[in-house]
């Protein structure tokens, strides 16, 4: 039998309607043995980073038809997280090995679904990445611009929600194949971000724009042929008059509507039949089986610093609800990360 530990775990107090706040989880504090049961293909993980996305919204209410299971209530929440392997009943994973995948929101977990965890080979890099840039949100960008919007040189792209985890890195595959870029942001550092650091062409402050239609014709007069959709409602019909005939939109999340009750209308529809714009959602595990060639293209683009990833990096497991929070009012500059353990 194994050593029994302390675990401390946040836990979903109860399913969430409207804004999510801080009270509707709480920090637990339990114990477990550290130790996979005989016979079981489970790992026994110590959890060192801990990923806040703005899709774990969506689970925390009882929703019916999404491609994933609402949280348990009175149960720990789950994400992406990276852990190190303490014991393995799975033969493709040795003690020692660092993985990241779907994990609890808790200093220890064990999982069941070993086949959802990647084993991290490249320690060059941060581990933090691996909730990033190198994982979930990193793959996100990645099969939402190159397989879904099937980008060509010249061509111009908007992004909104751009310094976040997914957005930051969209727009930088856009010019690296040539292409005219504009991100949205809910600040001016942010906006100073995007175009100082991330390198796109222009960028705005949504919160200072009245007229997001006619912001829209002010960065794109001739229209926008790639929308990488983070965002949802009144972007969305905002962008859906500015696009050019056979434009293409990714539906990559609508973070906009999470917390509302009743979600917003989107008027602008009939744009995709006089434009003949192709719209289409995705989800990335879908295009998991492309990660190894992901991994290829991206690992050197980072070592050559042509790639660059921010991170908000806040410490210890207690400060993981405030930090998943303050996701829906843009708290957060860069890819939001939970340090739980440093190892």
């Amino acid at each position: 039998m194994g050593e029994e530990v302390s675990n401390k775990q946040i836990i979903l107090k109860h399913h969430v309607t409207g804004n999510v706040k801080e009270c509707d989880m709480e920090l637990k504090k339990t114990t477990i043995k550290l130790n996979v049961p005989e016979g079981s293909n489970a790992l026994l993980l110590k959890n060192l980073y801990l990923s806040c996305d703005p899709y774990m919204r969506s689970r925390m209410s009882k929703t019916e038809g999404s491609y994933i299971a609402p949280f348990t209530p009175d149960s720990p929440i789950m994400g992406i997280g990276v852990a190190k392997v303490l014991e393995s009943g799975d033969s493709n994973f040795q003690k020692g090995d660092l993985v990241w995948g779907m994990t609890g929101w808790e200093e220890y977990s064990v999982v069941t679904t070993t086949q959802t965890f990647f084993k991290i080979h490249d320690k060059d890099v941060p581990l933090s990445y691996y909730t990033g840039i190198l994982g979930m949100p990193g793959m996100t960008a990645y099969a939402g611009f190159y397989e879904v919007c099937s980008p060509k040189k010249g061509e111009t792209v908007f992004v909104s929600a751009a310094s976040g985890a997914v957005g930051q890195l969209v727009g930088q595959f856009a010019k690296m194949m040539g292409c005219y870029v504009v991100g949205s942001a809910g600040s001016k550092e942010k906006v100073d971000l995007l175009k100082s650091k991330f390198g796109f062409d222009e960028a705005f402050n949504y919160k200072e724009e009245h007229d997001l239609d006619a912001t829209l014709k002010r960065y794109f007069p001739d229209g926008i042929d790639i929308y990488f959709e983070n965002v949802g409602g009144k972007m969305l019909d905002a962008v859906l008059v500015n696009m050019k005939v056979h434009g293409r939109i990714s539906m990559c999340g609508m973070i906009s509507q999470y917390n509302l009750e009743q979600t917003e209308g989107v008027h602008n529809l009939f744009c995709l039949i006089s434009k003949r714009i192709r719209m289409e959602g995705f989800v990335v595990t879908d295009y998991y089986h492309l990660y190894p060639k992901y991994l290829e293209m991206i690992i050197p683009q980072i070592k050559a610093g042509k790639i660059v990833y921010v991170e908000d990096v806040a410490e210890g497991l207690e400060s993981a609800p405030s930090a998943l929070v303050g996701l829906f009012s843009g708290r957060n500059v860069g890819k939001q990360v939970v340090m739980v353990s440093s190892e």
